[in-house]
């Protein structure tokens, strides 16, 4: 029963405001019952559609959860609450493998390519009115799909993956709606679709990607969407293989009016070949960023998808920021163009390091994942105890919590900042950490 916490409010957008003030100060804690509808229209005085108003925007904006007859209740995770905020701070001397960033060396310097921008926009500045993309990033980005055989289709440009995945759904799908999605998963995508008002329905993960047999089992039940990582999959390192693709294929082909999201988080870092599934279904986008390859503060994505889903993302954003800064694109078009970065080498760099770290690990009983990509992701029973033990002997890691729906404990080391030295160090301290703890004796 609600008695620490008073809501106030005589409009649904009041009353709304209210409860999330309580449940961002702690005043409403995830799972607290909140009063019926009526019972708390008769206590401000409002009408009971008021409150039932109300209770609709928390729930759109995944803050509250409602279970019929029993009532509504705060989420036990609120969209509010970012996964990050599961972030392991590195005090002085340990080394931080937890944020999944990029090996500084291997990015490119930007000072060329943003000269070059800006001399192209000197003689030939961009203003009002202009297309959203510029022409020559759209060529180079449309040829690059094609030699990966994504199916033809427009091209769009925007601010980052998530920004991509986050216009495709609100261009399609509804507050309510669930969506399919891997797990584990991307800890900001976890955040992002609550954030939309839409259910995330988890669906396993293996070496190969999302496992047909579940995908077929939760679009039968009705997910309007499904998000797949091609490659580098984050946090496991998944790819999808051939075969696996072709049974994905199958499956979407059955549920045609699916809304498919594919992000290519591999692009540009991995050596293993994309499998695309998109064109199966009425509705597809397949994403591209720049970030891991090129740097993540250039803030760029591509993506491309069926004529509908491009000009529904582009109209809406035309009437938000109305396009990705074209000095950005231009930069990006030079960076291309100058082969400023070798994604062989850079590919063999990462996976060096990921095979090294997968050998030393299973040289000591420790199972673990990371086909492809920065990543590899070890199961342990214990999640939050080896993370603080593994803290203990000097490294910072990712807790399995930050990217996991309902799979099981498991922790994401990220090896772009290990060199070989590091390797067996590392590996003995999982090992360590993830070893069984003896009982205590107190005879």
């Amino acid at each position: 029963m609600l008695v620490e916490y008073v809501i106030q409010g005589r409009g649904a957008s009041e009353i709304a405001a209210s409860i999330e003030r309580g449940v961002a100060s702690g005043d409403l804690p995830p799972g607290r019952l909140l009063p019926p509808m009526r019972k708390l229209a008769a206590l401000l005085g409002v009408n009971p559609n008021t409150v039932a108003a109300a209770y609709r925007i928390l729930r759109e904006r995944g803050v509250i959860e409602t279970a019929g007859r029993n009532g509504s209740r705060v989420r036990e995770r609120p969209a509010s609450t970012a996964r990050g905020s599961l972030a392991i701070d590195a005090p002085p001397g340990v080394r931080q493998i937890s944020e999944g960033n990029p090996d500084t060396a291997l990015l490119p310097p930007l000072h060329d390519a943003f000269a070059a921008a800006v001399r192209h926009h000197d003689a030939r500045p961009v203003l009002y009115g202009e297309p959203p993309v510029d022409p020559e990033l759209a060529r180079m980005a449309r040829a690059a799909l094609d030699s990966d055989g994504v199916p033809d289709g427009p091209v769009a440009v925007t601010s980052g993956s998530l920004d991509a995945v986050e216009r495709v759904l609100h261009a399609h799908l509804r507050p309510g709606d669930a969506v399919a999605v891997e797990d584990p998963a991307w800890a900001s995508l976890l955040d992002l679709i609550p954030a939309l008002g839409l259910r995330p329905v988890p669906v396993p993960v293996d070496d190969d990607g999302p496992r047909p047999e579940d995908v077929e089992r939760v679009l039968e039940r009705g997910a309007r969407a499904l998000i797949v990582t091609g490659r580098a999959q984050n946090p496991t390192g998944a790819a999808v293989s051939a075969p696996r693709a072709d049974q994905l294929r199958d499956v979407l082909g059955r549920y045609p009016r699916t809304l498919l999201v594919e992000d290519d988080h591999g692009y540009a870092i991995v050596d293993v070949p994309l499998h695309p599934l998109a064109g199966v279904t009425d509705h597809w986008v397949l994403v591209r960023s720049v970030a891991k390859a090129y740097g993540p503060d250039l803030r760029l994505a591509v993506l491309t998808g069926d004529r509908v889903t491009l000009d529904r993302l582009q109209g809406r954003q035309a009437l938000g920021p109305g396009w990705v800064s074209r000095l950005t694109q231009r930069a990006v078009v030079a960076l291309w163009a100058s082969g400023a970065v070798d994604p062989v080498a850079v590919a063999a760099a990462y996976g060096d390091r990921r095979d090294a770290l997968l050998g030393a690990l299973a040289e000591r009983g420790v199972r673990a994942h990371g086909r492809s990509g920065m990543n590899v992701w070890v199961p342990v029973a214990d999640e939050t105890g080896v993370v603080a033990r593994l803290l203990h002997a000097g490294w910072a890691v990712a807790p399995g919590a930050r990217f996991r729906l309902s799979s099981p404990p498991a922790v994401r080391l990220t090896v772009s900042g290990l060199t070989a030295c590091d390797i067996d160090v590392l590996a003995d301290a999982v090992a360590r950490a993830a070893a069984p703890v003896p009982p205590r004796s107190y005879g």
